[in-house]
């Protein structure tokens, strides 16, 4: 599936925001950042002087290798980039993200038994043994470019 752009709607700005035309937007993520751009672009275009945003999920660096299509490693906005170049690129003028320790700590409150979390889209670290051979092909299936040519092809 190929992802397309969100659609524009209208932002509606609170009054405590008019005053100081600043925004805090809140995602559950930024995978691409495609998204985030375009709500950061359209905050600004609605009169905000200053874009912060905040994603609820630490930021996610790596592919996902259990079962979440999702896209390829070097198409992440926040593989390879600290949070000041990741909110560069989406235009934000400050980037908040979850911490990865306090998602763990915050879901074990939520049942104490559990002890290990599959995280490997924030930390790169696979719970199972995986070849760079297999990472490299997943990676270029995984791009764009790939999925447009296979539905193309079809």
């Amino acid at each position: 599936m190929i992802r397309r752009p969100p659609r524009s709607t209208p932002l509606y700005s609170s009054a405590a925001s008019d005053v100081y035309k600043r925004q805090l937007l809140v995602d559950d993520s930024i995978v691409r950042g495609t998204t985030s751009k375009r709500i950061i672009e359209m905050a600004k275009e609605a009169g905000a002087n200053k874009v912060y945003f905040s994603s609820a999920a630490p930021p996610v660096k790596f592919q996902n290798l259990y079962g979440i299509d999702m896209a390829a490693t070097n198409e992440l906005v926040a593989s390879g980039r600290t949070d000041e170049e990741v909110a560069k690129e989406i235009g934000a003028d400050w980037l908040i993200y979850q911490d990865l320790d306090d998602l763990i700590a915050s879901a074990q409150e939520g049942n104490p038994a559990i002890k290990q979390f599959e995280i490997s889209i924030f930390n790169g670290e696979y719970p199972t043994s995986i070849s760079s051979d297999y990472l490299e092909d997943l990676e270029l299936s995984r791009g764009d470019d790939q999925k447009v040519a296979r539905e193309k092809s079809n």
